[in-house]
């Protein structure tokens, strides 16, 4: 169905519209705004294509950007109203997508027991949650591999914006990309430790801490 916003909305074409919904659903997900290489990346487009339309979505009100900030893109009040109404044109998740899945007893790992079946169900926000900020992100890359932290694991991140020597931290750096390594505050400046021998550590004087990592998720 078409959403009636657009219509009252003079020139919004559909691929503008999908442009917006993915920079609202990117920053959703993972806490910080998408750069146009990978909004590019992420709807098959040119880098030049994308920028003409964040040009025009600016001019139309929905959304704003910072000269200079590769990370800076963020939908204005209208734009979230538009992004909320598509969304609410979606179907519905499922009642067990809401509620999670069922938890059905324990099984061992070593001695064999009895398997008691007690009709609960288990979730994210069952397991992890101390609030409304828990959200998950899919690891790309194997500089956390010694960790036993693989490529397409899924990390449960709660957000944040300090950390504690030691924590795994979803971080960015001073380029503007996100990085999951461990923190460690040195005397002068931040410490980004990989776990993985190929990679170096990477040193900064702007860390910007997005999360802390709570769980790990991984589809066998």
């Amino acid at each position: 169905m078409r959403p009636r916003d657009i219509d009252s909305i003079e020139g919004l074409t559909p691929r503008q519209l999908r442009v917006l919904q993915r920079i609202a659903d990117f920053h959703d997900r993972q806490c910080y705004s998408p750069t146009i290489a990978e909004l590019a990346k992420e709807l098959s487009l040119s880098r030049s294509t994308v920028f003409e339309h964040i040009g025009e979505l600016q001019r139309k009100g929905l959304l704003t950007t910072s000269p200079g900030k590769a990370r800076s893109l963020k939908l204005t009040s209208r734009g979230r109203r538009l992004h909320r109404h598509v969304a609410d044109e979606s179907p519905a998740p499922s009642a067990q997508a809401l509620s999670g899945i069922p938890l059905l007893g324990q099984v061992a790992a070593g001695i064999p027991v009895e398997a008691i079946e007690n009709r609960q169900s288990i979730s994210l926000g069952s397991c992890f949650s101390t609030g409304g900020d828990v959200f998950a992100l899919e690891v790309s890359g194997d500089s956390m591999i010694e960790e036993n932290i693989c490529p397409g694991d899924y990390v449960v991140c709660r957000a944040a914006r300090t950390a504690e020597n030691g924590d795994l931290v979803v971080a960015l750096v001073d380029d503007g990309e996100a990085t999951l390594k461990r923190f460690y505050k040195e005397k002068d400046r931040v410490r980004l430790q990989p776990a993985n021998a190929r990679y170096e550590p990477i040193y900064s004087n702007n860390c910007q801490i997005e999360a802390v990592v709570v769980g790990l998720l991984r589809k066998l």
